[in-house]
């Protein structure tokens, strides 16, 4: 047996690839993504955020943030229960 996954970002397209699997006598599983919760979205956008201000400095696009404020920065986020 072989198991194959696939990342489906079109909703729309699901419903075909479930038929075409169907018609060919395919087994399947569909799982949906998790539902995120507020909390947890905000962590993704602001890691991803991050993610891309890293890829902007080793670019040269932008300068890194003095250390003393980025600490602070971060002790005020983490204060206010982030």
């Amino acid at each position: 047996m072989t198991t194959l996954t696939v990342n489906i970002n079109n909703g729309k397209d699901l419903p075909v690839i479930k038929e075409i699997l169907t018609r060919f006598g395919i087994d399947y599983k569909v799982n949906e993504s998790p539902v995120i919760n507020e909390q947890e979205d905000k962590l993704y956008k602001k890691l991803k955020k991050t993610f891309s201000e890293i890829k902007d400095w080793e670019a040269g696009k932008i300068k890194l943030q003095d250390a003393r404020e980025a600490i602070d920065e971060i002790e005020a986020e983490l204060n206010n229960g982030i």
